[in-house]
C-alpha cells in the first residue's frame, strides 16, 4: 500500500481546533467542493453522550458559512450535503460542525441573538446536486463577462469571483475596490444579462489572495489559503517591536498588504520589551557615558555604546546587569566599568563540538619532521663550535668512543667506509723544543750550563 496516498494532513482552524484525518477536505472534501481547507473544524465532543444541538453549521464557497436550524431532526453527520433555506429558493452546502460546539462558533462570529436562523430542508438529492453542478459551471464565464461590463461602465472595481446559489436563481459577485463605488447601474445590467438576482459583496485584498492561493516566502502555502478565516489589520508598529527592517518589499505579501504573520509573535515581543530598561536611560561610569544602541528582547540582552547613533566601544549587558547599574547611578555611584570582563568574548552556550564552523577545517596540518638521533648527537657535540662560527669534527680514538666519551656512531652496513687521509710529519728532537712539563727545569739547567 502506498504511503503517499494514505497521508492525510492535519490543518488547524482559526479558532484553535484541528482537523481529523477522516474529515480533511483534501480527500474529496471542501478542497474540491467548497473551496479551501480552512473552513473545516473538529467536533471534539462528537463521542460525548448528550451532545445534541438543534442548530448545525453549514459551509459554502469562499469561506462563507451559515447556521441553520434542524427543526425536523434529520439524522445528519459531518460532511453531508444538505439543501438549506435561502431567500429566495434554496442553497446547497456541506455540514461542517454539529453538537454543542456550534454554540461556541456562534459566539465567536458574534452572531446576534435576534438574528433570523433559517432551516435545513433535507439531505441533498441527486437532482439537487445535478442542478448545483450546472450552476457552478456557469461561474467562470459569468465572472469574465461581468468584468467587461464593469469596464464599459467606467467603474473602478475588480470582480474577483462569482458564487451561484444552489438552485441557480441568485449569484453573489465578490469585488475589490479602493474607493467607494456606485454599482446600482451595474446590478441592473447584470440582472438583465444573466436573468438572475444579483448580490454585490466587497472583499479585501487578503481575502482575494486566500481565494487564489499560492506559496509564501517561507516556502509553505499561504496562511489565508489554508487555515485563516478571519483577518486582522496589520500595522507597521508590529514590525518595529520585532526590529524588522521597514522595507516594503520584505513586509508586503502577495496581496500587496502587510504580511499577516507579522502579528503572530508581536505580543510576545511586547511583553519581553516591557521587562527591559527604557531606551532613553543611559548608564554612567567613571570613564564615559553609555547610551542605548540595540536590544535583543527574547535573549534579554542590551547593547550600549558611548555614541548615540554609532556602535563605538559597545558593551553587551543582560537586563539584570543594566537594572543594577541604573540603581547605582540613581544613588550617585558610578562604577569603574560596565562589565568586569569588558572586551572579552564570552563562550557560547552551544559549543561547536565537531568544529564544523571553523574556516580552516579542511586545511591539512603540517607535520613536524623528526630529527635523527645521529643529528642530535652531532649537534650536541658541536654546539660550542657553532657558537664561535666554526664547526669542528669530533675527534675519535680507537676504543669506539669519541673525544667527549660518547659511543662512536656506527656506519650503516652495505656502504663502504670512507678512508681517512693521514699526513706524515717528521718529529722534531726533544732538544729543539722543550716539553711543557719541563719548561722550568730546562731553563734552570740551561742557565747553570751557560
Amino acid at each position: 500500500m502506498d504511503e503517499k496516498n494514505n497521508f492525510q494532513p492535519t490543518v488547524p482552524d482559526s479558532g484553535g481546533s484541528g482537523v481529523k484525518p477522516d474529515s480533511c477536505s483534501c480527500n474529496g472534501g471542501c478542497c474540491n467542493d467548497v473551496g479551501r481547507c480552512n473552513l473545516t473544524s473538529t467536533n471534539w465532543l462528537e463521542d460525548v453522550p448528550d451532545n445534541d444541538f438543534e442548530i448545525v453549521e453549514v459551509l459554502f464557497k469562499n469561506t462563507r458559512r451559515g447556521f441553520y436550524r434542524n427543526s425536523t431532526h434529520i439524522p445528519l453527520k459531518r460532511g453531508d450535503w444538505v439543501a438549506v433555506e435561502a431567500n429566495p429558493g434554496h442553497d446547497i452546502g456541506r455540514v461542517g460542525l454539529m453538537g454543542r460546539l456550534v454554540k461556541n462558533q456562534m459566539k465567536r462570529v458574534n452572531l446576534r441573538k435576534d438574528a433570523e436562523i433559517l432551516r435545513v430542508f433535507r439531505k441533498a438529492k441527486p437532482s439537487d446536486m445535478e442542478r448545483y453542478e450546472q450552476a457552478k459551471a456557469r461561474e467562470e464565464d459569468t465572472m469574465i463577462r461581468s468584468r467587461k461590463i464593469a469596464v464599459d461602465l467606467g467603474l473602478k472595481m475588480k470582480i474577483g469571483d462569482v458564487e451561484y446559489q444552489g438552485d441557480g436563481n441568485k449569484a453573489i459577485f465578490y469585488y475589490i475596490a479602493d474607493e467607494r463605488v456606485d454599482f446600482r447601474q451595474l446590478i441592473k445590467v447584470l440582472a438583465d444579462v444573466f436573468k438572475i438576482r444579483v448580490e454585490m459583496k466587497q472583499i479585501g485584498a487578503r481575502q482575494e489572495a486566500g481565494r487564489i492561493g499560492g506559496i509564501g516566502p517561507c516556502g509553505r502555502p499561504l496562511c489565508c489559503a489554508t487555515w485563516m478565516s478571519g483577518f486582522v489589520s496589520v500595522a507597521t508598529s508590529a514590525a518595529r517591536f520585532q526590529d524588522i527592517s521597514l522595507n516594503p518589499q520584505n513586509l508586503a505579501g502577495q496581496c500587496a498588504k502587510l504580511k499577516c504573520c507579522i502579528n503572530f509573535e508581536v505580543n510576545t515581543y511586547v511583553e519581553a520589551i516591557r521587562q527591559l530598561p527604557p531606551k532613553d536611560v543611559h548608564l554612567e561610569t567613571k570613564d564615559a557615558i553609555y547610551y542605548f544602541f540595540k536590544a535583543d528582547a527574547l535573549k534579554r540582552e542590551i547593547i550600549y555604546s558611548t555614541e548615540r547613533n554609532a556602535p563605538v566601544n559597545t558593551v553587551t549587558l543582560t537586563a539584570a546587569q543594566a537594572f543594577e547599574i541604573i540603581a547605582l547611578n540613581k544613588n550617585g555611584v558610578k562604577p569603574d566599568t560596565l562589565k568586569d570582563d569588558d572586551g572579552k568574548k564570552g563562550s557560547s552556550p552551544f559549543g561547536d563540538l565537531l568544529n564544523q564552523d571553523a574556516i580552516n577545517r579542511f586545511d591539512k596540518k603540517k607535520k613536524k619532521k623528526k630529527k635523527k638521533s645521529g643529528d642530535k648527537q652531532a649537534g650536541n657535540g658541536g654546539n660550542k663550535a657553532e657558537k664561535n662560527g666554526k664547526q669542528e669534527k669530533p675527534i675519535r680514538n680507537g676504543d669506539g668512543e669519541n673525544a667527549n666519551g660518547k659511543p662512536e656512531r656506527k656506519q650503516r652496513q652495505g656502504k663502504p667506509q670512507r678512508m681517512e687521509k693521514k699526513t706524515f710529519r717528521p718529529q722534531k728532537p726533544n732538544g729543539d723544543k722543550p716539553s711543557p712539563k719541563d719548561n722550568g727545569h730546562n731553563k734552570q739547567n740551561n742557565a747553570s750550563g751557560e
